[in-house]
This record gives C-alpha cells, structure tokens and sequence, in this order.
C-alpha cells in the first residue's frame, strides 16, 4: 500500500512532543499497511521508543549520532560526519522506493548547527517521489522548509517539570 500523494510535514518548536508525533503518525501508517523508515539525526542514546518501534515489522529506523550534545557555534567533525551519513542514506532509502513514509527526526536541528547544507535539504523535499510521506522534526524549522510543506505543526512549550528541576524520565521523555 502507498499513499497516493505524499506531503511533507514539519513538526518543530520549542515545546516537547516532536518526534512522538512523527513516531505516532509512523505507527499508524504501519498500521494500515505502509512501510516506514525513521532516520534519527543528532541522536545515539538508546530511547525507549525504539525498543517498542523493532517490534513493529515494518517500521525500521537508524540512528546517525553520538549520545553528547552537539556544539552549535563548533560542532565536532565526527557530529558532521554521521549527519552527513545520515542525510546520504535518507537518500538511498528515497532512491529504494521501498518505504512509504520518511521519518527525519532532528534534520531541522541538524540543518540549523550547518552539519547538513540547507539547500541540499531543500532538493531532497522538492525532489521526492510523489507518493512518499516525509516527515522532518526538529526545532528552528528554516523558513523555506515551512513554506514548502503541506502539514506545519508548531510545538509551543508552555510549562514543563524541568522548569521546576524534575529530570527526564525513562518511558516519558526518553
């Protein structure tokens, strides 16, 4: 099953709630017969979603990160180096046409911190497959991303426990 045409949706701002919409608009698509793959950028730590998202056959996803922060103003080379290798792969996948939907957690990040050209970004979303659904999370969302995309969800934090010294919490927040 594929989608007849494929938007492009952007889920960013500063509110938490990104990627588990990007992981929950995935889980549905599964769940009516489409094949996704989720490339996260800027992320190496083993999050709790993907130990639930193996278990979904046809929902795969990779990783092209360290677990550190990433320096904006002096990103690390090797930082560079794997979103680069993430961004070459998303286009292999993209070349596969083996997936219905793409997942680019973070690439909005990614493309703010200058590891990912902007305008090689812009190609890829101008040049995708019709029928491809292709999601990018991440705050600072470029402005010519949003005026591209068919779907702009703004995340907009309001209160958070952090605000108040709770920690992130395993199954909550990773």
């Amino acid at each position: 099953m594929s989608f007849e045409k494929g938007n492009v949706h952007i889920y960013t701002g500063s509110g938490k709630g990104k990627t588990t919409a990007a992981i929950g608009l995935g889980i549905r698509a599964s769940g009516a017969d489409n094949k996704v793959y989720m490339i996260q950028f800027m992320k190496g730590r083993r999050y709790s979603e993907l130990d639930a998202l193996e278990q979904i056959p046809n929902f795969k996803f990779k990783q092209c990160g360290r677990d550190e922060f990433v320096s904006k103003e002096n990103p690390d080379q090797i930082d560079i180096n794997l979103a680069r290798e993430g961004f070459e792969h998303a286009k292999k996948i993209i070349l596969s046409n083996k997936y219905d939907m793409l997942i680019l957690d973070e690439l909005n990040v990614a493309v703010d911190y200058n590891l990912i050209p902007k305008d090689e970004v812009l190609k890829l979303i101008m040049e995708k497959p019709e029928k491809l659904e292709l999601i990018l999370t991440g705050r600072y969302a470029h402005t010519e991303f949003v005026k591209i995309a068919d779907v702009v969800t703004e995340m907009l934090e309001i209160k958070h426990p952090y605000q108040s010294g709770i920690m992130a919490r395993k199954g909550i927040d990773f």
